[in-house]
C-alpha cells in the first residue's frame, strides 16, 4: 500500500468512525431529549385540561349538563354564578288524618346564604379561563377538542363530556420515529394511545388517561 493510498484510508476510517460516534451518540440521547420535552409539554398541556374540567364540572353543577362548545364554557366561567347554600334537618308536628293525631314529620331545610361569581370561586384574579380553547404548545395554532352530550347508563339519562388532543400535535416537530412510538404506547405510566384524553363520552367520568405523576406537578 502506498503512501497516498493508506492516506486516504486513514482519512475514510476517521470518517467512518466519527459518523458512527455520532450515530451511537443520537440514538441515545435522541430519545432522552424526546421524553424530556415530551414530559415538559405534556404537563402543560395536562394542566390545561384540568382547568377545563373544573369549569366543566361547575357548568354541571349550576345547568345541569356539560358545556358542547368552549365559547359556551368560557361565557359561563366569565358570567356564571354559585348559589351557597346551607342544609339543615328541621322537624315540625303535623296533624295526621289517618292516625287523627299530630305527628313529628322530619324535613330537610335548605337555606340560601348568597351567590359567588364563578370566575372568582374557580380561578380567582387569573384570566387563563379565556385561553382554555387553545393547546398552549409553541408555534401550535390549533384547539382542542371537545364534545358533549347524554347518554343512557343503565336506564338513567346521564351527561357526559370529552377532551382529546393528538400527541401528534403536541409533539408536531420531534422525531418521526419517536413520536410513532409514543403513540402506540401502552404502559402504566404513560400517556396510552394517539391522544391525551380527559373525560368520556361512553362512560361516566372526569378522569384523563394521564398517570397520577401529571396530577401532582400543580397542586
Amino acid at each position: 500500500m502506498n503512501k497516498k493510498t493508506k492516506t486516504v484510508s486513514v482519512v475514510v476510517l476517521w470518517v467512518l468512525s466519527i459518523f458512527f460516534t455520532v450515530k451511537i451518540y443520537q440514538s441515545i440521547n435522541d430519545p432522552i431529549r424526546f421524553n424530556k420535552i415530551k414530559n415538559q409539554r405534556y404537563a402543560v398541556v395536562i394542566d390545561r385540561l384540568k382547568d377545563i374540567r373544573i369549569a366543566q364540572i361547575a357548568h354541571k353543577d349550576v345547568i345541569g349538563k356539560f358545556a358542547k362548545d368552549f365559547d359556551s364554557l368560557i361565557s359561563f366561567v366569565d358570567r356564571g354564578i354559585f348559589t351557597i347554600t346551607q342544609q339543615r334537618d328541621s322537624s315540625y308536628y303535623a296533624y295526621d288524618p289517618i292516625y287523627q293525631i299530630d305527628m313529628l314529620q322530619e324535613v330537610i331545610i335548605i337555606d340560601t346564604l348568597g351567590f359567588v361569581s364563578v370566575k372568582d370561586s374557580l380561578f380567582g384574579n387569573d384570566l387563563r379561563f379565556l385561553e382554555m380553547a387553545a393547546i398552549p404548545i409553541k408555534d401550535v395554532d390549533e384547539t382542542f377538542d371537545l364534545k358533549a352530550k347524554i347518554i343512557d347508563k343503565n336506564g338513567f339519562k346521564v351527561p357526559v363530556f370529552e377532551v382529546k388532543v393528538p400527541k401528534k400535535i403536541i409533539l408536531h416537530d420531534q422525531n418521526e420515529r419517536l413520536l410513532k412510538q409514543e403513540e402506540e404506547l401502552v404502559s402504566v405510566d404513560g400517556v396510552n394511545g394517539p391522544d391525551i384524553v380527559l373525560g368520556s363520552l361512553t362512560d361516566v367520568s372526569t378522569n384523563g388517561n394521564w398517570p397520577t405523576i401529571f396530577d401532582a406537578q400543580r397542586e
